[in-house]
């Protein structure tokens, strides 16, 4: 290894960097909108509309360790007859970045905020991602709030949308409360301190499943990703750390779903076009079958979400260990999400992997800037004010910003090579069991099955697809352009 070179944090910074510019990405805010931010001292205050006060209600964050831009709270509240109100709090981040201003043009121009190894390039500057727009601990906060009824059988019976002023009490983390609901672990500290908030997380808890399992009856996909992120002694990488979801990504996950639904039907029925998120028929549904095939489970020619969701089922019963490669090999064949643009009255194409017709991303204002044009669209709805983005500048900001987070992904995934290409230099030759997660006339790709780490396979891609388990060695790999080369030396189809 070369001992002149810099250390793996600096690099990959600097590689990230690169990464950013290249794709068209800014990494830096222009001059005009730190000028902005420095005239912001203080955390939004109410405008003249009536705010409700839910300060006391247990509101609580659960995100990861180390996030700080927090966008989101949750609460439940029991109801008569078995029913459970479900609160999702919404960071009211329109009230301090205003549609056209300088820092909404940056916004506008990343469309998300980038989380490479080495350094993230939030959407918007800190002082109001992680401060003054964040839901943070202890802090009272202006938010949008998404109220849903949910039935026994996890039905929305009803809904409502509001401003709100609410107060985080307990700032969780993903992992300490997913070991303490699934008796793993210590009930976590910020939840033995707030009184009743262990039974209101166990009741959310209880809900989510239920939302889950509704879901499910009506297609939605099993699917199970694992997530490597570098982890660092000081500034050099020593390893890969997997994060896997569990109970308590579980409960996010599907109340911001639901949420997310409410709040695109809340605009149709407003007469508000709205920009949704969708994800079309899997383009490779024939491979798909074969895979099922391949487990001796037979699947329709056509596309077929509950078809799908059984045979996931049954293969997550069958072989636990190995279901985060088949969920990989089905999110591969699908394809990618997008944005569209949908008129009041008409008919998006529905999200295939949620089962579920009406979909928007509005939850997340602090890092995407789809959440933030729904926002604003919901505001002006509640005020019944016009629409403040026209169906027509709706359709190209939904083309802009599905562009630009397959942009951000990209730049993600080469600085996340770049950082195992570090941990795998000293290992070229190498050989490893594998599994084929991408297959196109642009390449081959394949994932290891000891590392998380996926590359190019350049030699002995003939006759391979998706899904087929191969053993590779590794040839090369270039830790400034992030590639990781493999060829084939055995198995196949």
């Amino acid at each position: 290894m070369n001992t002149q070179r810099k250390p793996h944090r600096d690099l990959l910074r600097r590689i990230a960097r690169r990464a950013m510019l290249a794709r068209g990405l800014e990494p830096d805010f222009s001059a005009a909108a730190l000028a902005q931010l420095d005239k912001i001292s203080s955390a939004a205050s109410p405008d003249h509309e009536p705010v409700r006060d839910l300060l006391d209600f247990l509101w609580a964050s659960i995100d990861n360790d180390d996030s700080l831009d927090l966008d989101q709270l949750t609460v439940a509240q029991p109801q008569p007859g078995g029913l459970t109100k479900i609160l999702v709090a919404v960071a009211n981040v329109d009230a301090l970045v205003t549609q056209g201003s300088a820092l909404d043009q940056h916004a506008h121009h990343n469309t998300t905020s980038v989380y490479t190894a080495a350094e993230i390039f939030p959407m918007l500057p800190e002082k109001l991602s992680t401060d003054l727009t964040s839901l943070k601990m202890d802090a009272r906060r202006l938010s949008i709030v998404v109220e849903m009824r949910i039935a026994e059988d996890g039905s929305i019976q009803d809904s409502d949308i509001y401003p709100a002023r609410v107060r985080n009490h307990a700032k969780l983390a993903y992992n300490s409360v997913s070991a303490w609901l699934e008796g793993t672990g210590p009930v976590p500290e910020a939840v033995a301190t707030v009184p009743g908030l262990a039974e209101n997380l166990r009741l959310q808890d209880k809900v989510a499943q239920k939302l889950k399992d509704a879901r499910h009856v009506h297609g939605a996909l099993t699917l199970e990703t694992v997530e490597a992120r570098p982890r660092f002694d000081r500034d050099e990488i020593c390893d890969l750390e997997v994060e896997a979801q569990n109970r308590a990504t579980a409960i996010i996950e599907d109340f911001m779903i639901a949420a997310n639904g409410v709040t695109a039907r809340f605009l149709a029925t407003k007469g508000f076009p709205s920009i949704r998120r969708v994800v079309r028929t899997p383009k490779r549904w024939d491979r798909i079958v074969e895979i099922a095939a391949e487990h001796r489970f037979g699947l329709p020619p056509e596309p077929d979400s509950k078809a799908l969701e059984e045979f996931l089922v049954k293969e997550k019963a069958a072989d636990p260990v190995r279901f985060p490669d088949l969920s990989l090999l089905v999110i591969k064949l699908m394809g990618p999400g997008e944005y569209v643009a949908e008129q009041p009255g008409e008919v998006a194409p529905g999200h295939f992997g949620l089962a579920v017709q009406d979909y928007t991303h509005s939850t997340a204002p602090n890092r995407r800037y789809p959440d933030l044009i729904t926002q604003r669209l919901l505001k002006a709805a509640l005020r019944k004010a016009a629409a403040p983005y026209s169906y027509d500048e709706l359709e190209s900001l939904a083309v802009h910003c599905t562009d630009e987070e397959d942009a951000a992904k990209k730049v993600e995934r080469q600085v996340a090579k770049s950082a195992a290409a570090l941990l795998l230099e000293s290992r070229i030759g190498e050989k490893f069991e594998s599994i084929v997660t991408g297959a196109s006339p642009k390449g081959t790709w394949v994932r290891l099955l000891s590392i998380p780490v996926e590359g190019k396979l350049v030699q002995g891609f003939e006759g391979v697809d998706v899904g087929h388990r191969i053993r590779v060695e590794l040839v090369a790999v270039d830790v400034e352009q992030g590639y990781i080369d493999f060829k084939r030396t055995g198995a196949g189809p």
